[in-house]
């Protein structure tokens, strides 16, 4: 007999959906989980331990990664144990959901079909996805009702197909954002209202309640003290646990799957709180570590039948990574330049702004190409009140260390004199062989298993598209009457949005899972985090990997 029906390794965003799903269900589940198990009251607005300390993600000198990027034409291989390049997000039951702004938006049909719509790009690594859009959206709207989405549906020609408008109102607006609204129709553009997965009332179940947003102006980054954000701790796994049919186990680090000579995953090993080795088995494993971590865990789990990695007799494990392409930018609004009332609307703290720009989703633009482009949206938000990073972003002078009075008298005037708004551009990381997971032999996590390394290779199409919308970006700012706006992109990618490494196709040559995320070489395999994507899309990735997860949590439950 087998100790549960379902073990799922990983507790965030692709692991929440499978555990409520088939808890409900009647299934018994256990979720092993690397870090602890916070609730609200451990997630109370502290700067340091948020920003500065390692409370909520690990000490990279115990876990870390070894991240590869090109510098002057050769692969530079560094521990992030050196560079403080933290790619850890949340180390702890929900993981990274914990911690996101919760811009909850859909990808678009055109999202599912980018090699079919847009056509090859040389270098890059484009591929359809195995499902389509009207397959995903369902699970879409049960997102929405489950997690809690906040919004107004709000018809425009950019829109993606849904049949209802959203459970919850919007979130309170701040007043800027009605600035934004008038800049965007005398711009020509349409400013679009942001779902978020943030409740703007109450939810009450019979397995608990949550509060609605508090506005405490701490958000992302943050973990939410009201359990309004649509964490998956908050609004899953409590009310899995609470089915009877679901154990939570946090402190379990899973050092590898073990299968069989047929290829068949018999066990699972980890270390408890204690440091002690465990080990326990299921009918079916679910992985959903995050991208990077699930990717480094199979590649780990060598076996009889998988002597490169678990399910990785295709090689394409750990391949096609990818992040988020974009970029950012900001402009000041000085104080002076506004009436009383006016200024008495931008000094408020709480309220979100809320509003984007996703005109240029897809892109026809002779100037930039002569055909049809996958863009991307741009999102508006003030800049993060977190006081101490933004005094300590403040303590140099070009090269110098500033001190004493020169730097009072800075810090007096950034904090005093305007208010910085802020975009976001995102746009597809496009997949490509320079992207990717592997194992680095020589650097160890604490549990001696082999850390991570990611090479982080991106195209210059993603440069290319982000440029693009960070101008129109900088339009809006200028029609607003900010001032010192400035912008950059990058290929330096955002380490909280990752996916792909493990993606789903119909040939077993080019992908790691079949369409249903099921492992084309184990039977009993199934990957449920961001690693299914092939195509990233060109908004955050957390709703769809809600979606999906969700998605699989069905098939499963019906096999």
């Amino acid at each position: 007999m087998k100790d549960f029906d379902i073990c799922i390794i990983g507790s965030g965003a692709g692991g929440g959906p499978v555990a409520l799903t088939l808890a409900e269900a009647g299934y018994s589940v256990v979720v092993l989980e690397k870090g602890p198990w916070f609730s609200e009251k451990d997630f109370y607005k502290d700067e340091l331990a948020c920003c500065r300390r390692s409370v909520y993600t690990p000490n990279l000198r115990d876990e870390q990664h070894v991240i590869e990027d090109l510098e002057d034409g050769r692969w530079n291989a560094t521990p992030t144990s050196e560079s403080g390049w933290d790619f850890w997000n949340g180390n702890c039951v929900g993981g990274s959901s914990n911690f996101m702004s919760g811009f909850f938006h859909r990808l678009k049909p055109v999202d599912f079909y980018q090699l079919s719509e847009f056509g090859p790009i040389e270098g890059a690594n484009r591929a359809d996805w195995p499902i389509s859009y009207d397959e995903l959206a369902p699970y879409y709207d049960r997102v929405e009702q489950v997690v809690g989405v906040s919004g107004k549906f709000e018809p425009h020609k950019n829109i993606e197909p849904r049949t209802a408008d959203f459970p919850y109102p919007p979130t309170r607006e701040h007043a800027v954002s009605g600035w934004i609204d008038k800049a965007c129709d005398e711009l020509g553009y349409h400013s679009l209202r942001v779902p978020r997965a943030i409740l703007s009332e109450p939810q009450n179940t019979q397995q608990g309640n949550r509060r609605s947003c508090e506005y405490s102006g701490y958000c992302g980054s943050y973990g939410c003290s009201s359990g309004a954000k649509g964490s998956s701790r908050a609004a899953l796994l409590d009310r899995a646990v609470s089915s009877g049919h679901c154990q939570v186990r946090p402190h379990s680090k899973v050092t590898r799957l073990i299968s069989n000579a047929k290829g068949k995953i018999t066990q699972v090993e980890y270390i408890d709180k204690n440091n002690r080795k465990q080990t326990l088995d299921a009918g079916i494993y679910v992985v959903a570590c995050q991208a990077i971590e699930t990717s480094r865990l199979l590649l780990h789990s060598t076996g009889p039948a998988f002597p490169d990695g678990l399910a990785n007799n295709s090689g394409q494990v750990g391949k096609n990574l990818l992040f988020s392409a974009g970029g950012s930018g900001s402009g000041d609004f000085n104080f002076d330049d506004f009436d009383a009332a006016q200024l008495k609307q931008l000094r408020q703290l709480g309220p979100f702004v809320n509003r984007a720009l996703d005109d240029w989703y897809t892109i026809n633009d002779k100037q930039l190409a002569g055909r049809p482009l996958k863009g991307g949206i741009v999102e508006f938000l003030f800049a993060h009140p977190n006081p101490t990073s933004r005094a300590n972003s403040l303590k140099w002078d070009d090269d110098k260390l500033l001190w004493g009075k020169p730097l009072k008298r800075k810090l007096e005037s950034w904090f005093t004199t305007d208010r910085s708004l802020r975009f976001e551009v995102f746009n597809d990381w496009l997949p490509t062989d320079n992207c990717f997971v592997s194992l680095d032999r020589k650097i160890k996590d604490r549990w001696s298993t082999p850390v991570a390394k990611v090479r982080i290779g991106y195209h210059p199409h993603d440069l290319k598209i982000a440029a693009y919308l960070a101008d129109k970006g900088e339009q809006v700012l200028k029609q607003l009457g900010a001032v010192r706006i400035d912008s950059s992109v990058s290929g330096s990618p955002p380490a909280n949005l990752v996916a792909g490494g493990c993606r789903f196709g119909n040939d077993p040559k080019t992908s790691v899972l079949d369409k249903n995320c099921r492992a084309h070489e184990v039977e009993n395999l199934y990957i449920t985090d961001g690693s299914f994507m092939p195509t990233g899309g060109s908004v955050p990735y957390t709703w769809t990997i809600y979606a999906n997860a969700f998605r699989v949590a069905d098939i499963i439950k019906n096999l």
